[in-house]
């Protein structure tokens, strides 16, 4: 079928996608099957799981070297900030240009060309001799990072059971600091013999050995063969389903013509959407500010603190373990306070914590355990945006959403880590430069308390 034709087979309700408020799948003649986890769904989630774990080690890699790759080119605070924000940058692009490239083309395809790209990408930063060379590669990095990100949370938030839809998309997020933190383990001890060319390197050769297993088992989303019914849409569909468990369709409805005033960008803003969006990136813009600051700068505000090199690394480590631990919680107590509470309510935490690490003198198991409870609240709130915005959108533009939500947030992780080098670089006290950093987490907070109000609202039908 021609790729200008959509299907749904109920208005509102996008197919295969299940609807949250049942506890069911549906496949794509519209029947009905119990929902709950299957050995592939599993898989699909421990797929994307590693694709995060990608991201992860691609983004605190240049971290972590960053004290011996800033001595080794000669780079200033200012311009080490330079290299962070063009790695994030390039993430924008890639939410913003890349990513709804996949309500085209698929999800599955998108993927793996993304980890592709920044797998070559770090490869080759390995072997930057300038601040130049090392900018434009991390760019690249950036820019498959942001797209897959959109991708692997829209494949997450179509395949995970209606009841653990959060907890899902959530804990995915959990593969970042699971490799950051593993990452840092492994770095520690090799930092003062190893060069920061060969451990660039080495990361870019683990993100490459992920094309194999994405290749070989990585589905296609159900709800984009179904709307798009490309070649063997069928025949792709009925293997899926039967892999789901779910009863297989016998034969595709006749695709109507696709509503092209609510897709792309302009669906973002249509049927009722325009200010969840609005709020929504606002609170992203503000969430990753603060958040890429802290990722980017912790092993040297760790330093700063008083740490030496080795310790400063672990303090990253530990703030990537309770990110873990972040990503794990937050979608299970969501499951009793609602996503918006629990959101708001990490969020506050992590600002009160940013403002003890700034403004107490700490001994270093202090200032380790603190960075361990930043991580809980700090990166479990941030990334409860993620199944707040794949629950905001349809599927015929939930891959746009995730995308340009992401990729217009990357604007405050490019700030986030900049403005952070250059306070650093003219003295700035720790502790004022902290309590900046906590104001953007409390505007995250009236962000998403003002979405919870609309979304009342809304089903209430006012």
């Amino acid at each position: 079928m021609s790729g200008s034709v959509s299907y749904e087979a109920r208005p509102g309700a996008p197919l295969p996608h299940h609807d949250a408020r049942d506890a069911s799948l549906l496949n794509a003649s519209g029947q009905l099957a119990p929902a709950g986890w299957t050995v592939m769904r599993a898989i699909i989630i421990m797929l994307c799981f590693g694709v995060n774990m990608v991201d992860g080690v691609d983004v605190l890699m240049i971290s972590y070297v960053a004290p011996t790759l800033s001595k080794s080119l000669g780079l200033s605070a200012e311009q080490l900030g330079i290299v962070f924000s063009a790695g994030l940058a390039g993430m924008a692009l890639g939410g913003l240009l890349i990513a709804p490239l996949s309500d085209k083309t698929g999800r599955r395809p998108l993927i793996i060309f993304s980890v592709a790209l920044m797998s070559v990408c770090m490869i080759a930063s390995g072997y930057a001799t300038s601040l130049v060379e090392l900018a434009v590669l991390r760019l690249g990095v950036g820019a498959g990072i942001g797209a897959a990100l959109a991708g692997i949370a829209t494949l997450a938030a179509e395949y995970a059971p209606p009841k653990h839809h959060d907890f899902a998309v959530a804990m995915l997020q959990g593969g970042y600091p699971i490799a950051a933190t593993i990452t840092g383990f492994i770095v520690a001890p090799l930092i003062h013999t190893w060069s920061w060319n060969i451990l660039l390197i080495g990361a870019g050769l683990f993100s490459a050995s992920a094309l194999l297993p994405l290749i070989f088992f990585l589905p296609e989303s159900m709800a984009f063969l179904a709307q798009r019914q490309p070649r063997n849409a069928l025949q792709r569909i009925r293997t899926i389903e039967r892999r789901l468990h779910l009863p297989e369709t016998d034969t595709l409805p006749e695709p109507v013509p696709l509503d092209r005033t609510n897709a792309g960008v302009g669906g973002l803003f249509r049927e009722g959407r325009m200010v969840r969006t609005l709020l929504l990136w606002t609170s992203i813009v503000c969430g990753f500010m603060t958040l890429y600051f802290i990722i980017s700068w912790i092993p040297k505000l760790a330093v700063e603190a008083g740490l030496d090199i080795s310790d400063s690394i672990y303090a990253g480590a530990l703030y990537n373990i309770g990110a873990f631990v972040g990503c794990a919680t937050i979608g299970i107590i969501a499951m009793r306070l609602t996503l918006h509470r629990t959101i708001m309510l990490y969020l506050l935490i992590a600002a009160v914590a940013l403002s003890i690490f700034g403004s107490i003198t700490m001994s270093v198991t202090q200032v380790l355990a603190v960075a361990f409870v930043i991580g809980i609240f700090l990166q479990g709130g941030f990334n409860g945006h993620y199944p707040l915005a794949a629950g905001l959108y349809p599927v015929k533009v939930r891959a746009t959403g995730m995308g340009w939500a992401m990729g217009v947030g990357r604007v405050g992780a490019v700030i986030g880590p900049f403005l952070g080098g250059t306070l650093l670089q003219h003295h700035v006290r720790l502790s004022i430069i902290f309590q900046i950093y906590a104001v953007p987490l409390l505007i995250c907070v009236g962000c998403v308390y003002a979405m919870s109000v609309l979304q009342r609202s809304a089903d209430r039908g006012v």
